[in-house]
């Protein structure tokens, strides 16, 4: 039997590809028992997390996982519905509850606050505990409240952002930003009751709150005086009111720190001589990873790679946040499903790298989302359906529809009419998938999202938890404050034959006999 063989079969008038192997039921039976081989081989690993990294896929729902990884099989030539992420190999999963303290539906500034400082916030506001309230600067002092980057700048470790969004975005703002509105990018936003009762903008803030050595996204425009002409794009300048520099403070209060606006520059760094960089790629958010351009914008996984050889060079260790952001969310909110999964396709790509570069036996990693989307994926559909495809069922107004759909968004019907569409229109890019309900911008979900985890400690990660126990888990897994006293001893500094690598020697054995006894 030829286990890559597939099928093509005609089923209810739909053509469908079935590989040959999954009719026999050996192959089945033998993918469960190395399944639990490889559970019965996981052992929680007890020591202290020197490195921590979270991996943030702003509004990445469970339905946004399972599309991309189908995509990502479906690139590699495969069926796709049979492909793994890199995050699905974690050995941990647990879901979080998302809700803010305010709202049934979040979003990424309140979700941010939960697990990067622990405490469960209002809608909009960042940093800030729910005692405080949007838009009023004056509830901001007293209601501060620290993240884990904060807390491990403290405990001696080198930390960094790196995201797809501008810096000063509601997720990477919550790392280092207190502020009544999630919106107060620079001085230029602030209302005229925030300048005189003393608030400062979240730019101000990515400056001078928290000493971070690796910054990496976008946000040019807030980091700049009005008047200063962008050095890519001619036609845009500088927004701040205040006609400081801001990159200026923050390049001469450091030493051997580096600013750096496009890829060729942030190639150039050397990681050995650099122990602070700012890398800011675009005015605002940085472009979908289907319209980057590769020649002028990193991608999300050579600044994550650039930030690590950065950070790793702390003997205490770093604590790393990155985040494809917007361009998951910002793409499920205009609709258009095809630059999100591409753009969680990236994302996987980046957890990917990053494990290589780093060791499981004293980095914890976490993956997670801040909240979900009103994006399904269904619809009657054949294996191996591509996933912008056409549901192989007609709707009961006798028209196709895309198996990937909105609850609300900007793809209503057109003139009261649901619009028929083909393949062609569905797998291009720029495509609005079709909705329920007309809204300018799709909304944000309310259900549940997944945690995936793995290295030290990552076995607190289980069960369904409030998501303000992500910072508070990777908190003590680092034995960072509040729990100092952790009392977790580091791992070894040499490799030891473990238990644990003996079951999977031996389960490497095991799999390769079976696997010609299959055959």
């Amino acid at each position: 039997m030829k286990s890559g063989l597939l099928i093509l079969l005609f089923i209810n008038g739909y053509f469908s590809l079935i590989p040959e192997k999954e009719q026999d039921p050996q192959f089945w039976n033998v993918k469960a028992k190395e399944a639990l081989v490889s559970a019965l081989a996981v052992k929680p690993n007890i020591h202290l997390a020197k490195n921590l990294i979270l991996f943030l896929g702003d509004g990445m729902g469970i339905s946004t996982v399972t599309a991309a990884r189908i995509l990502k099989g479906q690139l590699a030539g495969g069926t796709g519905e049979e492909s793994t992420l890199t995050m699905e190999t974690f050995p941990y999963v647990a879901l979080s509850k998302t809700y803010n303290v305010d709202q049934q539906m979040p979003d990424s500034a309140g979700t941010a606050t939960a697990y990067l400082c622990g405490v469960k916030a209002n809608y909009g506001t960042m940093g800030l505990s729910a005692a405080a309230r949007r838009y009023k600067c004056s509830s901001t002092k007293g209601n501060e409240v620290k993240s884990v980057l904060h807390r491990a700048k403290a405990a001696g470790k080198s930390v960094g952002i790196v995201t797809t969004t501008r810096v000063q975005h509601a997720s990477p703002g919550g790392n280092y930003a207190h502020t009544a509105d999630r919106e107060w990018y620079s001085d230029a936003d602030l209302p005229e009751d925030a300048i005189q009762e003393g608030c400062k903008d979240i730019a101000y803030q990515l400056v001078h709150n928290t000493d971070i050595n690796v910054i990496l996204g976008g946000g040019r425009q807030y980091m700049f005086p009005k008047g200063t002409i962008d050095p890519e794009y001619p036609n845009k300048t500088g927004d701040r009111n205040d006609s400081t520099s801001l990159v200026d403070v923050w390049i001469k209060s450091r030493s051997n720190a580096e600013y750096v606006w496009n890829r060729n520059q942030l190639n150039a760094v050397d990681e050995t001589k650099t122990d602070y960089l700012m890398g800011l790629f675009e005015p605002e958010d940085t472009m979908y990873e289907l319209e980057r351009n590769p020649d002028t914008d990193p991608s999300l996984t050579e600044m994550m790679e650039k930030a690590i050889k950065i950070l790793r060079k702390n003997p205490k260790g770093f604590y790393l946040f990155v985040e494809d952001n917007g361009r998951i969310d910002h793409g499920h909110h205009s609709s258009e499903a095809k630059l999100s999964l591409y753009e969680a396709v990236e994302f996987d790509r980046a957890i990917a790298r990053a494990a290589e570069i780093t060791t499981e036996r004293d980095t914890m990693t976490v993956v997670t989302a801040d909240h979900s989307h009103v994006f399904t994926f269904g619809g009657r559909s054949q294996r191996g359906n591509p996933v912008f495809g056409l549901s192989s069922e007609m709707g009961a107004d006798g028209k196709h529809f895309t198996t990937a759909l909105y609850g609300n968004g900007p793809g209503h019907e057109i003139n009261g009419t649901r619009q028929d569409v083909n393949f062609t229109t569905s797998t291009s890019t720029g495509y609005v998938q079709q909705s329920a309900v007309p809204l300018s911008s799709e909304t944000h979900g309310s259900e549940d999202v997944a945690i995936f985890a793995k290295g030290p400690m990552a076995h607190l990660f289980h069960g369904v938890q409030e998501q303000n126990y992500v910072a508070h888990a990777m908190a003590y897994a680092a034995c960072i404050e509040p729990y100092t006293d952790c009392q977790l001893e580091p791992a070894a500094d040499h490799a030891v034959c473990s238990q644990q690598s003996v079951i999977l020697a031996l389960l490497c054995l095991l799999t390769s006999f079976m696997s010609l006894n299959y055959k």
